[in-house]
């Protein structure tokens, strides 16, 4: 994705949402991008993350990974795909698969805060070299800017559990939070890749 963000804070995706009359969740990674930035007296790296829940943890995804985010289309099963390959949807034209993060991690899903719609998900459409890919989440993404001073580096013994399993960045400390980042880009194997563009 070529357009990379302004790294100053912005409005999160919910307020971006919210602030148009149609409710849509489609444009609200491009309304964090365009928001003016504010100066700063002390220039420090910044990292502006897509954040969202799985389960009850948050996770987040780099800006620049993040092609759109919409209202999940209907989804079309697959047949001999993985069971974290929910199946296909059109979005603007386009044929991409729809993955569930939390099967693909074994995470056990929680209940709905009681504001939230269960029969809207969203989709965040992630565009790699080799393919692409969007991921479903169950409530409307946040979009946070904050400085790269507050993500750890993923603890050592975790990178060692699984050598596939390298697509944690770092985990990010804001306030009492704790948000653990994605690479994307490293989410599916080799030969999950494959397979999904042998179907």
């Amino acid at each position: 994705m070529k357009d990379k963000t302004n790294k100053k804070e912005g409005p999160s995706a919910a307020e971006a949402v919210a602030a148009r009359p149609d409710n849509s969740a489609e444009t609200a990674v491009d309304s964090a991008k365009e928001s003016p930035a504010k100066p700063q007296a002390v220039k420090e790296e910044m990292i502006h993350l897509i954040v969202f829940k799985l389960g009850a943890e948050e996770y987040g995804i780099k800006i620049d990974q993040v092609k759109e985010v919409t209202v999940t289309p209907n989804v079309t099963r697959m047949p001999r795909t993985p069971d974290f390959i929910k199946g296909v949807a059109n979005i603007r034209g386009d044929i991409i698969a729809i993955m569930n993060l939390e099967e693909r991690f074994g995470i056990r899903s929680v209940p709905l805060a009681s504001d939230v719609n269960p029969h809207i998900t969203y989709t965040l459409v992630i565009e790699a070299k080799e393919y692409s890919i969007g991921v479903i989440v169950r409530e409307v993404p946040q979009s946070l800017n904050l400085s790269m001073t507050k993500i750890d580096k993923t603890p050592s013994f975790l990178q060692d559990i699984n050598i596939h399993e390298n697509f944690i960045e770092g985990i990010a400390k804001v306030n009492n939070r704790l948000i653990i980042v994605l690479d994307m880009y490293k989410i599916l194997t080799q030969d999950e890749i494959r397979e999904l563009k042998n179907n």
